[in-house]
C-alpha cells in the first residue's frame, strides 16, 4: 500500500523528533497488509447509482482514519470490482494538481499580526513540525493541517484516509482517476473571506487547538463515519464545537453544501458518458437538504444505500 496524503501540505512537512510526538504513519509490512486485507470490514457509506442502463457508485469517505479502515471491506470491494473509473474530489497524485495547490495556497496580503503568528508557530511546534517547513503556505491551510494532525494522538491520521488509499490503489493498477473539482475551486472555498475574516477564523481555530477542543469533534466524526451513522453526521454543526455564530454557519454551508450541486453534476456527466464510476466524496456531503444522494436522485438516478449503519442498523435517510 503506497502512502498518500489528502493535501499537498502533507507531502512537504518538515518534522521534529521529540519524545512526546505522536507516531508518524508508516507503510505496514507485507504480512500486516495481508492480515488487514483479510479482516477488512465495511466502513462509511455507499450508494448504488442506477441510470441509463448501467450502474455507478457513490462512497462517503473520511479524509483521515485508522490503518485498519484504509482497506476496503466487502461492499466497497464490490463497488471497486464493478467499476472502471475512480472519481475523487482531487487526484493528489497528479503533478499538475500538486503544483496548482502549491501556487493557490501561497500566503497572500500582509503578514499576520505578531501575536497571531506566535500562536500559530506554537501550535506548529506542538504538532512536532517546524514552522519554516510550512512558511510557504497560507495560514488557514496551516490551521487545517494542524487540526487534522491533532487527531494523530487519538490514532487517526490523514495518511489513512480512504480517498488517499483508493487513489493509490487506482494508480498502482493503472485505473483512470479523474477529479470532480479543481485545485483552484477548492482553494477558493478554503481561503474565502476578507483578510480580517480570515484572521478571525485563524484565531478561533487556534483557540480550539490551544484548549484541546478540536480533537473530540474529530474523534466523534470519525467514529460516526466508521459505523455509517448518517444521523450523527447530519447533526454535525450541533456538536462539532465549530459553529458558534451565523458567520461560522455560513462558512460551513459554503464549505460543504454549496459544493454539492457541481459535484452531483460532474458525477452525473461522467456516468452519462457510459462509464461505470466509483465517486468518492467526503461523508458530510451526504447530509442535509442538499445531500449528494438527494441531488443525484433528482437527476434521475435510482439511488440505493448499500452499506447500512452498524450496531442497531438504524439510520437517518439522506
Amino acid at each position: 500500500m503506497q502512502r498518500a496524503f489528502v493535501a499537498l501540505l502533507l507531502l512537504l512537512l518538515v518534522g521534529t523528533a521529540r519524545a512526546d510526538c505522536p507516531p508518524n504513519a508508516s507503510e505496514p509490512a507485507p504480512e500486516q497488509i495481508a492480515a488487514l486485507q483479510a479482516a477488512a470490514s465495511d466502513h462509511g457509506m455507499l450508494w448504488k447509482l442506477s441510470r441509463d442502463g448501467h450502474v455507478s457508485w457513490l462512497y462517503g469517505s473520511l479524509h483521515l482514519g485508522r490503518l485498519a479502515w484504509a482497506f476496503p471491506g466487502p461492499s466497497l470491494k464490490q463497488a471497486w470490482n464493478s467499476t472502471e473509473l475512480l472519481a475523487l474530489e482531487l487526484d493528489m497524485a497528479d503533478p499538475q494538481t500538486q503544483a496548482e495547490l502549491q501556487e493557490a495556497g501561497k500566503p497572500a496580503g500582509k503578514p499576520l499580526p505578531a501575536a497571531l503568528q506566535k500562536r500559530l508557530d506554537a501550535q506548529i511546534r506542538a504538532a512536532c513540525l517546524a514552522p519554516e517547513g510550512l512558511a510557504a503556505f497560507h495560514p488557514l491551510l496551516r490551521l487545517s493541517l494542524l487540526t487534522a494532525l491533532s487527531a494523530r494522538r487519538d490514532g487517526l491520521d490523514p495518511a489513512y484516509g480512504q480517498d488517499a488509499m483508493l487513489g493509490s490503489l487506482a494508480h498502482a493498477g493503472g485505473r483512470p482517476v479523474v477529479a470532480l473539482e479543481t485545485a483552484q475551486s477548492q482553494m477558493e472555498v478554503l481561503l474565502a473571506g476578507t483578510p480580517r475574516e480570515q484572521q478571525q477564523e485563524l484565531a478561533e481555530g487556534l483557540t480550539l487547538l490551544e484548549q484541546h477542543r478540536a480533537r473530540p469533534g474529530i474523534v466523534k466524526l470519525a467514529e460516526a463515519w466508521a459505523r455509517g451513522d448518517l444521523g450523527t453526521l447530519a447533526s454535525y454543526e450541533q456538536w462539532c464545537d465549530c459553529v458558534h455564530n451565523e458567520a461560522e454557519r455560513r462558512e460551513l454551508r459554503h464549505l460543504n453544501d454549496d459544493r454539492n450541486g457541481p459535484l452531483a453534476q460532474r458525477i452525473a456527466a461522467l456516468h452519462a458518458s457510459g462509464q461505470r464510476v466509483l465517486a468518492v466524496v467526503g461523508a458530510l456531503h451526504m447530509t442535509g437538504d442538499a445531500a449528494l444522494p438527494r441531488l443525484l436522485a433528482a437527476q434521475g438516478f435510482q439511488v440505493e444505500r448499500v452499506m447500512k449503519m452498524q450496531q442497531d442498523n438504524k439510520e437517518t435517510p439522506p
